[in-house]
């Protein structure tokens, strides 16, 4: 983090810096105010409404007066609810003690690592990462070890690759499946393969991150990593929540299940943050939760899933990119390598990732995110949490931003 303030600053806030997500939407949203034509395609964020049943309950616990403190843990609706949840959809059995409810996913993230992490601790991070992982790792004092994953393992971590990374510090795993910002699902041979790396390691624990759980385009839905390794339940944390199943990211409802002695640490640590969560929030997740009526989630999954398909068609066909079709969750993750050295027509040079995320914002009014924010590099994210016209008009203007740069050849850069 920088600042051009003389306020005296922790050295745990210096370690970290604002989200890459949340800066590109501020930048974005600032052209807007200006009164620039911009499609921004940063943020992680369904472009449906939640649900009206959900809004329902939400009224209805209003009207039955829910408008007090919680629990730290989260209400015993709304934890008997995801206990239900996951025998019912993942024959996984956790009692509402194992289970904590937070302000998002994100603390359930943070509350961990604040319980297990001390200084010198290890946490390994296959990249592309979520941005987040690595700045909470930094925050609880841990060190980040980021192992870079590319296409040709369709980006995800290979059981060689995490035996080099682990050593006698590492303390944790992160693994996000559907990922983001790449898309990729790990299938049932690979989590076996990384399982039995991680058994010869029984001091390093699993955040399993399955916040796009029911965002898939696979033929099946994606296996669980508890059941292709059941034996590492007591050192494996599962971390979800309502807002992209049923897209109620500003209701911040998330949760973790996992070892008792671990979710009582986070307890501990949520009751000196935030405490509960808000009431009427968990009212309305127990609800969705509980629905009989699915068909929301089924729904807007195939959306996705058209999306994702025309989108991957659409870009793979701009010469000078491309990307491998996302799997799951709601993100295309686009190589651009091949950009690199163009030149505008002002005479500036593409040289990044981030001068191509200039470049689209300038030329085009597209508001992406660049992949050295993700900790692989020459990419860019895009979300296809959008409607139809709004990404059928991005790719066009996609197109015509990279046709516009023009192709220098090597003898011209030295002559």
């Amino acid at each position: 983090m920088t600042s051009t303030s003389s306020f005296p600053l922790s050295q745990r806030v210096r370690r970290v810096k604002l989200s890459a997500n949340a800066a590109a939407s501020q930048r974005a949203s600032a052209l807007i105010a200006q009164g620039r034509d911009v499609l921004v395609l940063t943020a992680g964020e369904p472009d449906f409404d939640t649900p009206q049943s959900i809004k329902q309950a939400a009224i209805a616990a209003l009207a039955r007066g829910e408008t007090k403190y919680t629990p730290t843990a989260g209400t015993a609706e709304l934890r008997r609810a995801i206990s239900a949840k996951y025998r019912r959809e993942n024959t996984l059995d956790y009692s509402a003690a194992q289970i904590i409810v937070s302000n998002g996913a994100k603390q359930i993230i943070y509350s961990a690592l604040a319980a297990t992490l001390d200084a010198g601790d290890e946490v390994v991070l296959p990249a592309p990462y979520w941005p987040s992982f690595p700045d909470i790792v930094s925050v609880n004092d841990g060190t980040p070890v980021i192992v870079p994953v590319d296409e040709a393992t369709a980006f995800k971590l290979t059981p060689q690759a995490l035996e080099k990374a682990i050593t006698p510090h590492t303390r944790w795993l992160i693994l996000n499946s559907p990922g983001n910002p790449s898309g990729a699902v790990y299938s049932a041979a690979e989590l076996t393969a990384l399982a039995a790396v991680l058994r010869r390691h029984p001091r390093v624990l699993v955040l399993w991150d399955e916040i796009y759980e029911h965002i898939w385009f696979t033929t099946e839905a994606p296996v669980h990593l508890l059941h292709v390794a059941p034996d590492l339940r007591e050192r494996t944390l599962l971390v979800n929540g309502a807002s992209k199943t049923y897209a109620m990211t500003g209701w911040r409802i998330g949760w973790g299940a996992g070892p008792q002695a671990l979710i009582d640490a986070m307890v501990v640590i949520q009751s000196q943050a935030s405490s509960g969560p808000n009431s009427i929030g968990q009212a309305a997740v127990a609800s969705a939760l509980d629905a009989a009526d699915q068909s929301f989630v089924s729904e807007s999954r195939a959306v996705y899933a058209r999306r994702a398909a025309f989108v991957s068609d659409a870009l793979n066909a701009i010469p000078g990119i491309s990307l491998l079709a996302p799997e799951g969750a709601f993100f295309a993750y686009i190589h651009c390598g091949e950009l690199i050295g163009r030149v505008r027509p002002d005479g500036r040079a593409i040289t990044s990732d981030s001068d191509v995320v200039d470049w689209l914002l300038d030329a085009e009014g597209v508001a992406v995110v660049d992949g050295a924010a993700y900790g692989l590099a020459p990419y860019f994210r895009i979300s296809i949490a959008a409607s139809d016209a709004v990404l059928s008009d991005a790719v066009q203007r996609i197109a015509r931003a990279i046709a516009a740069l023009q192709v220098v050849e090597p003898e011209a850069l030295t002559a």
